[in-house]
């Protein structure tokens, strides 16, 4: 888009300094605009996953981009970025979690999905068999769970393993004990 007389006259006062920050500020926040329409969701889900609210999850998402958004301006590492946001995202979350009053009872609504196209009975056994998984799930220890979120986000074991500042043996062994726990679940 061309620029106005005004942008024009200002551009060509400016210190040669100031537009150099100025386009690099520019190209920092398409990078972070373009991860925020790709991280957005999966990290959502996985706060989500701490049993906070929407809302508060919902912040905690924008913390993380901003916290990357300053992380990339002052020209640190662009390293395993998708990596980089989970980990934020996980610390703020223990976080927001830790801060969070006992007594708030905020729990988040498990969304249940209905195919139509199921009969009653059928319905039935799959909301039984969601049940008795979501409760083996809550079973596992915590770090099995958080490995089996990081995974179904598509992070690899060594991504997994940097999030949750755990060993790459460690997570192997989480998810193997996690899915097999599972597997038994679903057997019965």
């Amino acid at each position: 888009m061309p620029e106005s007389p005004l942008e024009s006259v200002a551009i060509a006062c400016a210190p040669a300094a100031e537009i150099d920050q100025s386009h690099a500020a520019s190209a920092v926040e398409r990078e972070v605009l373009d991860l925020f329409d790709q991280f957005r969701e999966p990290l959502l889900r996985y706060v989500l996953a701490f049993s906070l609210s929407v809302s508060d999850s919902e912040d905690l998402v924008q913390e993380t981009f901003l916290a990357l958004f300053q992380h990339l301006q002052r020209g640190k590492s662009r390293h395993h970025l998708r990596g980089w946001l989970f980990r934020v995202a996980h610390n703020l979350a223990l976080k927001r979690r830790s801060q969070r009053n006992p007594s708030d009872s905020t729990i988040v609504a498990e969304g249940s999905f209905v195919d139509p196209a199921l009969s009653p009975e059928e319905q039935c056994v799959m909301t039984q068999t969601r049940e008795r998984l979501l409760s083996v799930l809550k079973a596992l220890p915590e770090r099995g769970q958080r490995c089996l979120y990081l995974r179904a986000e598509g992070l690899r074991y060594r991504e997994i393993a940097e999030v949750l500042d755990i060993s790459l043996g460690s997570v192997s062994v989480y998810l193997e004990r996690s899915l097999a726990h599972i597997a038994r679940a679903l057997q019965r």
